[in-house]
């Protein structure tokens, strides 16, 4: 949380024009810290004027902690300044950047950025958004094998300035020319930590020291593979390589809590059956909100609205015979007018079973506890954990039709009928619970072998079509007593 105190001084700072002063205040605190002071508050132009007045990297690091929205904006308003902060940006962040903005404006940017960066800012475009290519940077330590480890810290420290990450150090051989010319990336050979080098003795080769069982990333591979691969092994950055192992850029730890994060909040939007929606709440399209919204809330009402049918189907079989008495007919409509009562109560039984279920089991397959062939174990363990959960309900059951009934309705039932009422409602609540929970469990591992995302099966879903059978259940057991 940003102090309050921040905001009033920077006014004042920018009022009587203290260029030592803004200074002091962008340099002396962290780059996240002055980049939420500004954020909210202030205007592009004046975020432009407070940090203009400290170093280029620092502006860098500002820059990199605003807001999505607010770098656009500051981009279309200051694109002379962009060139040069473009240089000393993370070649991934510069690159997210540079998508999100229009055409025109990266075309008038990328005329004010030197070759070599051109050039790296087209490798990282190549690649999809939500692929590594796209999460990866190519601002990595490197050094050839052949050095010693006192020559090896000599050069780091000239590395060190540019570089995203010197911890991990990437030992690579020379460059080969490909037939049409070109130089192919310099080929991984290994890894060696900043660690392992400052405690070497100075003579040490790197080549001896770097390890080389290495765990690397495809720049095709998909993003929550990543995620994957660093909860797995605890990296810090993992290398992306080429098919002939030539190294392409690294992954760092920082990107990967992006992922984490960016998967998190598309898993939780699907189960809510109102996603994925594309940036933050506030700032995503009103349009494009609508239309997620929309198709879902459609869909679940169509689905919805097989309860109708099933309930018009069994409504004239539950009717009385013709023929009956004035009694029997009384007894009929009184008893089904007492257990539609109690419809509402079975079917979201069914809801609450089976969204837990596919809560627990969604979240499994994510953190790949759950295989899809584990499909029986997962079944087997649901139906007896749903039998329990059944049995546990169905005592409430009992209790709450028996004991606590409006006596309205009591006083109008005959004595020989009231049990069949209280046995009718209990095991269709065990049943609808049963259904319900072994749905949830098993239709996310459905998804997942059709190599869909197994979030698509999300709450509002299972709870719709464990209400259709629901009502299946509810009515079958009523013809069973009645």
């Amino acid at each position: 949380m940003v102090h309050p105190l921040f905001s009033p001084e920077i006014k004042l700072m920018l009022e009587e024009k203290n260029a030592a002063g803004m200074r002091e205040f962008c340099e002396s605190l962290h780059p996240a810290t002055v980049a939420e002071a500004l954020d909210d508050e202030f205007t592009p132009e004046q975020i432009w004027e407070v940090i203009s007045n400290a170093n280029i990297r620092t502006q860098a690091s500002v820059f990199e902690y605003l807001t999505p929205a607010q770098q656009v904006l500051m981009a279309e308003k200051a694109r002379p300044q962009m060139g040069e902060l473009l240089t000393k940006m993370s070649h991934d962040d510069r690159v997210d950047l540079l998508r999100r903005l229009p055409g025109r404006v990266t075309e008038a940017i990328m005329r004010l950025v030197d070759e070599a960066d051109r050039k790296d800012i087209a490798t990282l475009f190549q690649y999809g958004e939500d692929t590594v290519g796209a999460l990866m940077t190519t601002d990595y330590a490197w050094l050839p094998g052949t050095l010693t480890a006192a020559e090896a810290i000599d050069q780091l420290r000239q590395q060190a300035p540019d570089r995203e990450t010197i911890y991990y150090i990437y030992v690579l051989d020379d460059p080969t020319r490909r037939h049409d010319g070109s130089l192919s990336p310099r080929r991984l050979l290994g890894v060696v930590s900043l660690r392992d080098i400052i405690l070497a003795p100075r003579h040490a080769l790197i080549r001896g020291l770097m390890e080389t069982d290495l765990v690397t990333l495809r720049h095709s591979d998909d993003q929550e593979l990543v995620a994957q691969l660093f909860a797995r092994y605890d990296f810090l950055a993992a290398p992306v390589v080429d098919d002939q192992f030539g190294l392409l850029g690294i992954v760092t730890h920082d990107d990967v809590l992006d992922v984490v994060r960016a998967e998190a909040t598309e898993d939780m939007q699907r189960q809510g059956a109102v996603g994925p929606i594309a940036g933050d709440y506030l700032e995503a399209s009103f349009w494009q909100v609508w239309k997620s919204r929309a198709f879902w809330l459609c869909f679940l009402f169509i689905l919805q609205m097989g309860t109708i049918n099933v309930m018009a189907h069994y409504e004239g079989k539950l009717e009385p015979k013709p023929g009956a008495g004035v009694d029997e007919v009384s007894q009929t409509t009184t008893s089904l007018a007492f257990m539609v009562v109690f419809i509402p109560l079975c079917l979201s039984v069914g809801g609450n079973s089976g969204s837990q279920a596919s809560t627990l089991v969604t979240r499994a397959l994510a953190l790949e506890q759950v295989k899809v062939s584990d499909w029986f174990r997962v079944f087997r363990r649901e139906l007896l954990m749903a039998a329990a959960l059944a049995a546990t309900l169905g005592v409430l059951a009992v209790a709450r039709t028996y004991f606590m009934t409006p006596n309205s309705i009591l006083e109008k039932v005959p004595p020989g009928a009231i049990w069949h009422l209280v046995w009718v409602v209990t095991f269709a609540v065990m049943g609808i619970c049963l259904t319900g929970a072994v749905i949830g469990a098993m239709l996310p591992i459905l998804f997942k072998w059709w190599k869909g995302d197994p979030a698509l099966m999300s709450s509002p879903f299972i709870a719709t079509l464990s209400d259709v059978l629901g009502i299946v259940i509810f009515f079958n057991i009523v013809k069973l007593f009645f």
